[in-house]
């Protein structure tokens, strides 16, 4: 019995991270989802820690719009290669899935590169790569066991859990004017 819930609830995970769909033109939907998306809280660890497990992207970087539900925020990318693959990209309109009460995610069909690390707690605002094509925002802080690749951070994420809301929600990442 407890084998059957195992397969059913990991083929509604399968389903959903094939659910989100990216609405511009600029990046594609995603089909047939490749890595499989942790839930907070979980033990194991995902993906590999970076040596001495430093995190990519501690000087700051390129400030970007991130619109969420038709509300935005200004955030900072990292100073690294996945973050700088991902500016390149912009701009980008996602339909990110929720995930535990704390984070929205989609998959892309094309990755990033990657330079993950254990980040050991995620900070509301975060926004990180889970694998190569996993696109994570982060709303809720929490401590997490998983890796990551960082990507970025919203500047003031105390607005952001209201404006994802429950549900999918269109997030929006653009280069900032000015």
């Amino acid at each position: 019995m407890k084998r059957t819930l195992a397969l059913f609830l990991a083929l509604l995970l399968l389903i959903a991270c094939t659910g989100c769909a990216a609405i511009s033109p600029e990046t594609p939907s995603s089909e047939g989802a490749q890595d499989e998306l942790p839930s907070a809280g979980e033990g194991g660890q995902a993906g590999q820690s970076a040596e001495g497990g430093t995190q990519e992207g501690e000087q700051e970087g390129m400030k970007i719009t991130v619109t969420v539900n038709g509300e935005e925020f200004t955030a900072t990318l990292a100073d690294g290669e996945a973050a700088r693959a991902f500016a390149e990209r912009l701009p980008m309109t996602l339909e990110m899935s929720e995930l535990n009460g704390n984070e929205k995610y989609c998959y892309l069909d094309e990755g990033f590169p990657t330079a993950t690390y254990a980040p050991q707690r995620i900070e509301a605002g975060d926004l990180m790569l889970y694998g190569s094509a996993c696109v994570v925002l982060f709303y809720e802080s929490f401590s997490t066991s998983y890796s990551y690749t960082r990507l970025g951070k919203i500047d003031d994420a105390s607005r952001l859990a209201a404006a994802v809301g429950r549900g999918t929600a269109t997030v929006t990442f653009a280069s900032r004017e000015g």
